[in-house]
């Protein structure tokens, strides 16, 4: 009973963290560059009065800061998204994989927001356990689909596209066609699946544990 009770407590917490930490990360960095650039209002008020404009010393541009970060994400996403910009991005990943302490927390962070940001839910018609990579050992999979085409004349009229991800990074991992007699369909919705792989298991609904236990018999 107290060992089900603090392993929900662990779930309950870790599913929030998991789900704040994107949200907690992109405040944090848009509230530092609103503050930082919002404190240079004083030196853009000076070349203003250089340039000739009418404004007293002193004067404090309104929502500089915020204007001045929407425009140099902008940039940011213009300049990384051609070659020269992509040369750029990939030296200054370099550099910050040369060092210990920082490279954890980068690539961590980066791995956690990519996976949010590009992993299309909408793709994923319901989470199952297939076993794999070989028998005896299960995998949280998404099923994306039917077979077409050649696929469905060279497999089976039955057989469904099956996408197993890998963690922490659930946008990468294996395609492979089974038939549903080959897996068992979860409860769990999407959003709780990819929670799960993200985790690394520690996010795990209380039934999946019983099927896989069941499973396994």
């Amino acid at each position: 009973m107290f060992i089900n009770f603090n392993r929900r407590l662990r779930n309950i917490f870790l599913t929030g963290f998991l789900i704040t930490l994107p949200i907690a990360l992109t405040i944090f960095i848009l509230s530092f560059l609103f503050k930082s650039l919002d404190a240079l209002s004083p030196v853009f008020t000076h070349w203003l009065i250089l340039l000739g404009a009418p404004i007293p010393e002193g004067y404090r541009i309104p929502f500089l800061g915020v204007v001045m970060t929407f425009v140099i994400v902008f940039l940011a996403g213009a300049v990384t998204t051609n070659i020269f910009g992509k040369k750029i991005l990939h030296l200054w990943e370099e550099i910050i994989g040369k060092i210990p302490f920082v490279r954890r927390i980068y690539k961590g962070t980066k791995q956690v927001v990519s996976s949010f940001a590009t992993m299309d839910t909408k793709s994923f018609t319901k989470v199952i356990l297939i076993e794999f990579p070989r028998k005896g050992a299960h995998a949280i999979a998404f099923v994306t689909g039917e077979t077409s085409g050649e696929l469905r004349r060279l497999t089976s009229d039955n057989h469904m596209k099956v996408f197993i991800p890998t963690t922490p990074n659930p946008t990468s991992g294996f395609v492979i066609l089974a038939d549903p007699s080959e897996f068992i369909t979860l409860d769990m919705t999407v959003e709780e699946g990819i929670k799960y792989v993200i985790s690394g298991g520690i996010v795990t609904p209380e039934y999946v544990e019983k099927l896989i236990k069941n499973s396994s018999v």
